[in-house]
């Protein structure tokens, strides 16, 4: 929870349904707080990817609520909804989506873009955050001269740099081996004692054990919460 009790995150009775009858999600429920690292976890076709795309403003439910600090964004606009998914929410994805062509530093100086700040400020801010993540010796190595790990790495870093509440990591160990994965969650442990909220998606029970909450999804519907919040389907 902030400061005044608000939640960063909640997911009021959603549901989703797609053209065709298709349920994606039904009556999901759930709150994220201040400082949370968890998993959402389940197997494809679950719902987990619905989830995510709500949970970070990239669609809107068909019933529902999704609060963001306590604003309903399916009654936001979309200018104000760019602002909030440029400032309130910083996204890590399995495919990494770094610019070929831009340097480590380049590419998570572009986490600011929308935050007016300065050329030479957003570069300070970058280094920063890449020796945050322990790359401080590849700020200036392009994405074909780094590893799977430290591409992740600098994906964290571009995801952090602008200091949001939340954080949602889709997979974000999908692409690795288990000894670059292990060093990926084991970053998000040590990035997570701050107020940043962490939502990991994942398929992999193993992922979704380290964590300290654990939401399992199947069928479009929650049932299970490690925290006891959500009331869910008994499995």
């Amino acid at each position: 929870m902030s400061a005044d009790g608000t939640p960063v995150l909640a997911v009021r009775d959603v549901t989703k349904t797609y053209p065709g009858g298709v349920h994606a999600l039904r009556h999901v429920s759930l709150e994220v707080a201040a400082g949370e690292l968890l998993a959402v976890v389940g197997p494809s076709g679950s719902g987990k990817s619905t989830l995510l795309q709500l949970m970070g403003t990239l669609d809107k439910p068909t019933s529902g609520q999704v609060l963001m600090r306590g604003h309903d964004v399916a009654r936001l606009p979309d200018r104000q909804l760019a602002a909030i998914r440029a400032r309130w929410i910083g996204f890590v994805f399995q495919q990494f989506f770094l610019t070929a062509h831009l340097s480590a530093v380049g590419n998570v100086a572009t986490g600011l873009l929308y935050h007016a700040v300065p050329p030479r400020e957003r570069r300070r801010r970058a280094e920063v955050a890449l020796r945050r993540v322990g790359l401080g010796h590849r700020l200036d190595h392009l994405p074909h001269q780094l590893s799977g790990g430290e591409k992740q790495r600098v994906a964290i870093a571009r995801a952090l740099i602008g200091d949001p509440p939340l954080v949602l990591a889709d997979e974000p160990t999908g692409n690795l081996d288990s000894v670059s994965g292990a060093g990926v969650l084991e970053l998000l442990h040590e990035l997570n004692r701050g107020d940043t909220a962490i939502v990991v998606i994942t398929h992999d029970r193993e992922v979704a054990e380290s964590l300290p909450r654990r939401l399992e999804i199947r069928d479009g519907r929650i049932h299970h919460d490690s925290a006891a919040r959500t009331v869910g389907v008994p499995a």
